[in-house]
């Protein structure tokens, strides 16, 4: 007789092979998988845990499962993430956003909340549109400009703005950084240009956990042999685009600190700028404004 897979026997077995083979957050990660074969909320698992599962949900379970344990992000085996309570679509042309940018989005709403009138926003790489939409959501007179060199992570990012009713407020352009900015006439200056750009060295990408290395877009996490790349480059443009008090408010690597504090005073723009660290007391945003 063929064996009955509820959806507590499946948890409890999905839990203990994540567990031998160590894949992070192994309860969390069978639930999420689990809930998105079944279409599902979590909650949902745990008030229906005798509840037969079918033999074609099992082969993609199946599926699913055996992908996890090589590795693959499961953001990307169930094709969403939450991030600042917001449910985003992610694909592996788009980095997975990270709980550590949430502080770049509350430091922007803090900000822009600080000001009055309609404020004009630019979010440099924007990836799957994360920044973008968190702003937006939780600021309604911010009018968005998005901006990122992959058309791919852009269709993405176009599906998480629809899903959450921002077209009005957020418009997403494909080119390298500013460049895609150049000839509008609708936005001159920005109060507040945002980034979270790749910032990972030659070095550290070497020894990048597989997860990432092997799955995530290589593009959205390398910052050139120092990682500062990109930082180079916004420190060079972004004092033409920003209106006087306005605010560049970046994400940094963990020991990128002093070194993008210093660039961004090479420039001769900003007075002040702070760096702040994370829950992990690691350097994690910049935030400098116009003078």
């Amino acid at each position: 007789m063929a064996q009955v897979w509820t959806i507590q026997k499946l948890l409890d077995w999905m839990v203990g092979r994540f567990t031998e083979e160590k894949i992070d957050s192994p309860r969390l990660s069978a639930e999420l998988i689990l809930s998105s074969v079944l279409q599902m909320e979590r909650i949902q698992l745990y008030t229906h845990f005798d509840k037969e599962v079918e033999k074609p949900q099992l082969g993609k379970l199946h599926e699913l499962v055996k992908r996890c344990l090589q590795n693959e992000p499961v953001q990307y085996l169930t094709g969403k993430c939450e991030f600042y309570s917001l449910s985003l679509k992610v694909a592996p042309a788009c980095l997975i956003p990270r709980p550590e940018t949430e502080l770049l989005v509350e430091r922007a709403i803090e900000f822009l909340r600080g000001r009055a009138g309609k404020q004009y926003v630019c979010d440099l790489c924007t990836g799957c549109g994360c920044v973008a939409a968190a702003i937006a959501k939780n600021f309604p007179e911010a009018k968005v400009i998005a901006t990122d060199i992959c058309d791919k992570a852009l269709s993405i990012a176009a599906e998480n703005i629809k899903k959450h009713n921002l077209s009005e407020r957020v418009e997403l352009l494909q080119g390298d950084l500013f460049a895609p900015i150049i000839s509008r006439l609708d936005v001159k200056e920005f109060d507040l240009i945002v980034c979270n750009p790749p910032y990972v060295s030659a070095a550290e990408y070497e020894k990048l956990d597989a997860k990432v290395k092997n799955y995530e877009p290589k593009t959205a996490l390398d910052g050139g042999a120092d990682g500062l790349d990109v930082y180079r480059r916004i420190a060079a443009q972004t004092g033409g685009y920003l209106k006087k008090d306005g605010a560049l408010i970046l994400e940094i690597g963990y020991l990128q600190g002093q070194a993008v504090k210093k660039l961004l005073e090479e420039s001769n723009c900003f007075s002040p700028i702070k760096i702040e660290k994370d829950f992990s007391n690691n350097d994690r945003i910049v935030t400098a404004v116009k003078s």
